[in-house]
């Protein structure tokens, strides 16, 4: 098996080093008022239909028209022209508004015939080196756009390294052994490193976002070394039990083993139901993590009892090695802090779930004020060439001219050509419009001048709230009695407006998402607890914990709290952000109310006490899930340190999630309900009983099984004297 996984590793990660990866963001949608502009320009004309990236100059002292600068700036964007997919090169010098008032700054436009999802991320950073590498003593470049974002370095290495270490921190610390805790982290480490190849191999058959792969990575990361730390604890508490090896693993795999593969499942599940969204850009993205999950999963039902069966009683301390050697292994001692705060728990459940209830709710308020968008690129790492240019853009002309709307026409005849170039004087006139360029006809097959296009910069920056109004006044008040007036046709594209688009559909479509996502997962659960109650409590739960984590983010991204301490400016909420974390920290959610219901079911099936059920539940597993939550939060609070927004949003808020879910929905919420409700908890209506097919997350457990096999053997020895007295 270990055999197996090296040769998948090799092989994967050898074919993915040939032919790379190809990552790319596409935020159109169909029926939407930028996709019409897209598609407008694509049918008239298709070499200015894909991205225009800006290409900026800044000289310390003097002017960008100097002849040495000028000389230098002609040359670059000569090499620039040359670049593939580069379809037209708009040089400052043939037009003077696009020189600084102050001649410092001066930009010039890259048009590129094909959208930046279709430029690999190679070409996209071979894009950005030739720019940064034209600057010289007092003369800077940078670029900023889609396809110079595409070739931003990512930081999420560092993350990885401090992460695994502080994962190995907290897991030498639990376990007292090098050998139990490195099993975690190599079945991660060789889980993961398979995956992502795979992924990277995925993204040429199916479109996936430039930030898949870290995502990926960050979940993979988080759920993989806790499968394996809740499995090696159940080994351990085995084989001090008095199991032999062998019997010690087979019982870890039939009860833990199970609540993995079936919390792994929900979480694939979860992931997947984005497809119902019907929104591409998703897809390739729900199908990056739930690869990395399935990947951790396989690993910790086949990988990881191969390396048990090799390093066995290593993965316990001493102490406890010589006291099996002795013949006298002793259960492992339950924790008796989680034993002590369990019986606190019986005796105020309804005092601690009311306050924990109320502190959730306090912390998920400021999701109430999120605003959707996507932040722009003065939220890039200060290094990235996109985050360069922003500045120079706005030192030179102001912040709109960072993501200036495009308004888009189609104008078959010179009538239609003036009409649209009197409505963009009326454009210019709009409050919050800093400048508004002159109109440019673009020729196609049909005859000369069958689309126009122009410009509108804002006065705020692309991120601004001003320009989200702006351009909501343009749609639906200027323009609408404008273009009545012309008799002409205008469309709002840019990547401002393509934003704002994305997030209107996904904000449409969520609440359909999310009841589905919570009908499935609920319905997996009353298949596995025979309950109505838990399913109920446990969606509930799920969606107040994501309600309280989307309320850290928005207090940290948007409003600023605490923001200044990571770095982090305030800007709006990336529009797919709550789409994509609700399925994660959802299907995080029930990992941990699987392994901690499926062991109060476990003591429930065993002594028919809920009281008891639920506090032996806690006292067992309390350290454990306290341990992995813990783990979790380290790992992705680290890639915070990569200074990429989006992952860092991704970080905050399954870092923030995980431990409010541990530490206030498990520990207190879901066992105080369970507690009020008594053998309530345990009921199904017969009707639907009888119609439910049955699904065993506890297992039977080795000594279940060795029990079970010397009452049969005594009973069928028994049955065999009586029927023959004299023993022949």
């Amino acid at each position: 098996m270990i055999s197996l996984w090296v040769i998948a590793l090799v092989s994967l990660n050898g074919l993915h080093a040939v032919v790379g990866s190809r990552f790319g963001d596409n935020f159109t949608l169909t029926g939407t008022q930028s996709y019409r502009a897209d598609r407008l320009l694509a049918t008239h004309t298709p070499a200015a239909a894909g991205d225009r990236d800006q290409l900026v100059v800044e000289v310390r002292h003097g002017s960008v028209s100097a002849p040495a600068v000028r000389a230098r700036f002609n040359a670059l964007l000569a090499r620039v022209r040359d670049l593939p997919h580069v379809s037209g090169v708009r040089s400052p010098y043939d037009h003077p508004n696009e020189i600084a008032r102050d001649g410092r700054v001066a930009y010039a436009t890259i048009s590129f015939a094909v959208p930046a999802s279709a430029i690999s991320g190679s070409e996209a950073a071979r894009y950005d080196r030739l720019i940064s590498s034209a600057s010289a003593a007092g003369v800077h470049f940078a670029a900023d756009g889609q396809v110079a974002e595409g070739g931003n370095p990512s930081g999420s290495t560092g993350g990885i390294a401090i992460g695994s270490l502080a994962a190995g921190v907290v897991l030498l610390l639990v376990f007292g052994s090098l050998a139990a805790t490195m099993l975690p982290l190599l079945t991660a480490g060789l889980s993961l490193g398979t995956g992502l190849a795979l992924i990277g191999l995925l993204s040429h058959l199916i479109a996936m976002a430039s930030f898949s792969g870290e995502l990926a990575l960050l979940i993979g990361m988080g759920v993989g070394v806790d499968y394996a730390l809740f499995i090696v604890t159940r080994y351990r508490q085995g084989r001090l039990s008095g199991l032999d090896h062998t019997d010690a693993v087979v019982e870890s795999l039939d009860t833990t083993g199970r609540a993995v593969l079936f919390a792994g499942t929900i979480v694939c599940i979860a992931l997947l139901g984005m497809f119902l969204l019907g929104v591409g850009f998703l897809y390739g993205v729900a199908v990056a993590a739930a690869v990395a999950v399935a990947a951790t999963v396989l690993a910790a039902l086949t990988l990881l009892p191969a390396l048990l069966s090799l390093l066995g009683d290593r993965t316990l301390r001493g102490t406890e090695r010589r006291a099996i050697a002795a013949g006298h292994p002793a259960p492992a001692p339950q924790p008796g802090g989680w034993a002590r705060w369990a019986a606190r728990l019986d005796r105020h459940p309804a005092l601690l779930a009311t306050l924990a209830v109320a502190l959730m709710c306090l912390l998920a308020i400021p999701a109430l004020s999120m605003r959707l968008g996507s932040a722009d690129y003065s939220s890039d790492p200060p290094s990235s060439t996109t985050y360069q240019a922003y500045e120079m853009l706005a030192r030179g002309f102001g912040p709109g001219y960072n993501g200036p709307l495009e308004l888009v026409s189609p104008v078959a005849s010179a009538t239609a050509r003036r009409r649209f170039t009197a409505l963009l004087r009326a454009v210019a006139d709009t409050p919050d419009v800093r400048h508004v360029s002159a109109a440019t006809f673009l020729p196609d097959r049909t005859g000369p001048g069958a689309v126009a296009l122009a410009t509108v910069v804002e006065a705020g920056s692309p991120q601004a709230a001003s320009t989200a109004d702006l351009l909501d006044t343009l749609r639906t008040q200027r323009l609408p009695a404008l273009t009545r007036r012309e008799g002409i046709t205008v469309l709002v594209t840019g990547q401002t407006a393509v934003f704002s688009d994305f997030a209107a559909v996904l904000t449409g479509k969520l609440p359909l998402f999310i009841g589905i996502v919570v009908l499935l997962s609920a319905l997996l659960l009353m298949l596995v607890f025979r309950s109505v109650v838990i399913p109920l409590t446990a969606a509930l739960m799920n969606l107040l914990s994501t309600a309280a984590a989307l309320g850290v983010v928005t207090a940290v991204f948007q409003f600023g709290w605490a923001g200044s301490l990571l770095g982090l400016h305030p800007g709006p909420i990336e529009a797919f952000l709550p789409v994509l974390m609700f399925p994660i920290l959802f299907g995080l959610s029930m990992d941990y109310e699987v392994f901690l219901v499926s062991r109060i079911h476990e003591e429930w099936q065993r002594r028919r006490d809920n009281r008891a059920a639920v506090a032996h539940g806690i006292a067992a597993t309390g350290a454990t899930i306290s341990a992995a939550a813990i783990i979790m939060v380290l790992v992705f609070s680290a890639f915070v340190l990569g200074g990429e927004r989006i992952i860092d949003m991704f970080g905050i808020g399954l870092a923030s999630a995980v431990l409010l879910d541990a530490l206030i929905i498990r520990a207190i919420v879901i066992p105080a309900a369970m507690l009020m409700l008594g053998e309530v908890n345990w009921r199904l209506p017969h009707w639907l009983e009888a119609r439910l097919p049955h699904l065993n997350v506890e297992g039977a457990s080795a000594r279940a099984v060795l029990t079970d096999a010397l009452a049969a053997t005594g009973e069928a020895l028994q049955a065999r004297a009586e029927a023959d007295p004299t023993g022949a």
